[in-house]
């Protein structure tokens, strides 16, 4: 009888192993992981979508034989029988492009590049015809602890890099010869919503991502005004991590300890219970440069839910905090650069940032062919900058410190309508449309603040001594473009933008007088304007994996708070500034070859008129100023190449267990001044542009180890419109070319890796940037050589 209970209990187990079998897998395009790829499998009609990286899963299984379909806009679609027989199937299913576009390239293991390009649709965003770029952070080799920037964006041609601190606390970048202050001249995003701390009156970055959170970085150039907003640059937009989909609990921690007293511990969380996939970080990181008056503190947090309620409706909420506090150790001189650039000659600067940042998105897949997207965010945020703001070559004199406190609430939706129909039999077309609606408001004040040396950010009087100001601002914007597939080769892409833009300036300032008190003058504007913005692009694949791009689409740039009205008096604002207008065109070549060789070659011309610069010029009591004004229309023309080879997998025709990996980023720029009747910046070079930006780079290793050295080379450039060598304040001057080398490199054991990194390997003595006001005013110089040493351990 017992036999007969065991042989029972046997069969029903089996019976029940049999009723609980399991399909599933990855879907990828082209070799890249696809969120929202719809999946069907019949004769059961059960349907679901792929996640984050490409997982899906059905359960629950009988044994028998299924057709299993997937379908997602912009490949064809996929259709396969699978035969369950008590064992469950697990699959890879590799879908092709019904556009024949170049794709992605996504690093999942050491044979990948680190760099690509955008897919023709991505998303719930349109980039055929754009110049686009990726920087996959999965393998990349660089300092993250640190943020630096000369590695990371080592890939992304024509980029300008100020270097600010070696916290990595802030990013400048600028692209094409525009300035790279907090990245003003990009639409900076998160997830894609904005972070920036006031997207349209004040577009400067305060808050940057930790590199060690971020997946990827994506970047499109000039041609992103039409779908994300009005800048020349373009858009840069972080995408964060998300949980794996395939397990519930996953842990990284990474600590960091390095030169000059620097630490950074960050940590995350992440999995995918059910329906809830969730990501958290918390990173903390301090140090105190190597300059005096220079320590740091930050604390950084960020949480990610997203549920899917359905197999067509996903909900996903994020909230980001950043806060730190740093002591800055102020501008130097020419002459104290020289002489000593680890010198600091001011004790009482400090600068304060609180950054909060909530989400919420929801997408809805109507069917297979639409989708649609709803985002919206709020920002809290505030940033504080406390010192002495005069002259560089001028001593500290004592007494009440400057305050400039600004508080900035936020509030932007934006939604959009992705749909997928065929114009010609077999060729799918894409047509995207979308609104932006978004209210910002900035309170900004500045006035004589506490006398002593530390962090007391308190005005003396309840009314602040040189100005108080609220700037708010409402902007409405409707967009749509359309990618028209008239061949299997060739697809045109115009687009248009319509904008409503109201800006306010809402207070007083004290105009200061000769040998009588201040005056206090009231102060109210108000600049409302609509306008339109067009481009088209078009994208040809001349063979296989090579594609043939162009663009040209107009730009739009509002002028922004601290054009309106700051007490400086490195600076002065002209009173009848207007905004500025242009275009950017660009065409290039980009592809692969063999899956060993990487390229994009291409050409731009911008237009920028009525550009805002800075002058010298005198007020009526013959004194010399500084003057930010229209000062001309100007134009950049430049070539831009980035080559990406792996030598050993050419070599060895893939066979190799190894990658000898060599990168080649070299970009041409010629920016002028031009229609200007002032004579003095008639045919002069445009400030901070580089005409020569080279960076290159090898790396060798395997799926265990890698080894990685860059040199980057930076030419000579200017900070003022004029072209001025040598000025005795040094807020303006020639910023000399110099050359940096790097080295880093990894090893992993088990949960283990081991990262070490060597910045400024030669100890290069130089500056990236003149700042006429925080951090400086002054030179501000670059970091000397530092040692990093990050232990990671991964669950």
């Amino acid at each position: 009888m017992k036999y007969f209970a065991f042989v029972f209990l046997f069969f029903i187990a089996l019976i029940s192993q049999a009723q609980q079998l399991r399909v599933n897998g990855t879907i990828l395009l082209e070799g890249v992981p696809t969120e929202g790829a719809s999946i069907t499998l019949q004769p059961r009609n059960l349907k679901t979508n792929s996640q984050g990286n490409g997982y899906f899963q059905f359960t629950a299984l009988k044994s028998g034989s299924y057709i299993i379909s997937v379908t997602y806009i912009g490949a064809q679609e996929y259709r396969q029988r699978v035969n369950l027989e008590n064992q469950d199937q697990e699959l890879t299913i590799n879908l092709t492009s019904a556009n024949a576009q170049l794709r992605e390239v996504t690093i999942t293991d050491v044979n990948k590049q680190v760099a690509g390009s955008l897919r023709q649709v991505e998303g719930m965003a349109i980039y055929a015809g754009k110049k686009t770029e990726v920087i996959n952070m999965g393998n990349i080799n660089a300092n993250l602890a640190t943020n630096n920037s000369r590695q990371v964006y080592s890939r992304i041609a024509g980029l300008n890099i100020w270097e600010y601190d070696g916290g990595g606390l802030q990013l400048g970048i600028g692209g094409r010869g525009l300035n790279p202050s907090r990245v003003s001249n990009f639409n900076t995003r998160q997830n894609g919503y904005d972070i920036s701390a006031d997207a349209l009156g004040y577009p400067e970055s305060y808050y940057t991502p930790p590199t060690e959170a971020v997946e990827k970085i994506e970047i499109v150039r000039g041609a992103a005004s039409l779908q994300y907003g009005t800048q020349f640059g373009g858009l840069i937009n972080f995408q964060l991590k998300k949980g794996p989909v395939n397990k519930p609990f996953s842990l990284v921690s990474r600590q960091t300890t390095g030169s000059f007293g620097f630490l950074n511990s960050f940590n995350s969380v992440g999995g995918t219970v059910k329906k809830l996939n969730y990501y958290a970080y918390y990173q903390y990181k301090k140090g105190d440069s190597w300059r005096p008056n220079s320590h740091f503190d930050q604390n950084a947090a960020y949480v990610h839910l997203d549920y899917d309620f359905t197999n067509k409706l996903k909900i996903t909420g994020e909230y980001t905090y950043m806060h730190y506090l740093a002591q800055q150790p102020g501008g130097l001189t020419d002459a104290d650069f020289a002489a000593d650039p680890a010198q600091s000659v001011r004790e009482r600067n400090w600068f304060r940032v609180n950054w909060n940042l909530a989400s919420v998105s929801l997408d809805y897949r109507f069917s297979d062919r639409t989708k649609l997207n709803w985002r919206s965010y709020n920002l809290q945020a505030s940033r504080e900058a406390l010192g002495i703001l005069n002259y560089i070559n001028r001593p500290d004199p004592g007494g009440p410190r400057d305050l400039l406190s600004d508080n900035y609430d936020n509030y932007g939706s934006e939604i959009r309508l992705l749909h997928r129909y065929d114009l010609i039999k077999k060729l799918p077309s894409t047509f995207l449309t979308g609104v932006r609606v978004y209210k910002g408001l900035t309170l900004r004040n500045q006035g004589d603040a506490d006398a002593g040396k530390g962090p007391q950010f308190k005005f003396l009087s309840e009314e602040p001594s040189r100005s108080s100001y609220s700037f708010p601002g409402n902007n409405i914007a409707g967009f749509v473009e359309n990618i028209f597939q008239l061949s299997d080769k060739w697809s045109v892409t115009p687009g248009a933008r319509v904008e409503y833009i109201s800006t306010r300036a809402n207070g007083y300032f004290f105009q200061p007088m000769r040998f009588v008190p201040d005056v206090k003058v009231n102060e109210n504007k108000e600049n409302n304007r609509s306008f339109a913005l067009f481009g088209i692009g078009t994208s040809y694949d001349l063979a296989k994996s090579v594609e043939l791009y162009a663009n040209i689409s107009q730009n739009y740039r509002s002028i922004n708070f601290n054009d309106l009205r700051v007490v400086n008096a490195n600076a002065r604002v002209d009173s009848l500034l207007k905004d500025e207008t242009g275009y950017t065109a660009d065409g290039g070549l980009r592809g692969k070859m063999n899956d060993w060789l990487f390229y994009d070659l291409s050409v731009f011309y911008l237009r920028y008129n009525d550009r805002i610069g800075s002058i010298f010029t005198k007020d009526k009591d013959n004194m010399v100023y500084r003057l930010r004004t229209n000062v001309a229309d100007s134009r950049n023309i430049g070539f831009e190449s980035l080559v990406e080879a792996d030598l050993l997998k050419a070599i060895t025709h893939g066979n190799s267990r190894y990658k000898l990996s060599v990168y080649t980023n070299f970009a041409v720029i010629d920016a002028r001044y031009i229609k200007t009747k002032e004579t003095a910046i008639k045919d002069k070079l445009v400030e901070f542009v580089p005409p020569v930006l080279f960076r290159s780079g090898v790396s060798y290793g395997n799926n265990r180890f890698n080894l990685t050295y860059q040199y980057s080379y930076v030419a000579k450039q200017y900070s003022d419109a004029t072209n001025a060598e040598f000025t005795p304040t040094a807020v303006d001057g020639a910023v000399p070319a110099y050359q940096v080398m790097d080295f880093s490199a990894s090893y992993q054991w088990k949960w283990f890796t081991l990262y070490g990194s060597i910045n400024n390997l030669a100890n290069a003595k130089y500056f990236t940037r003149r700042a006429d006001g925080y951090p400086g005013p002054g030179i501000i110089p670059s970091d000397p050589r530092g040692y990093y040493l990050t232990l990671q351990f991964k669950l």
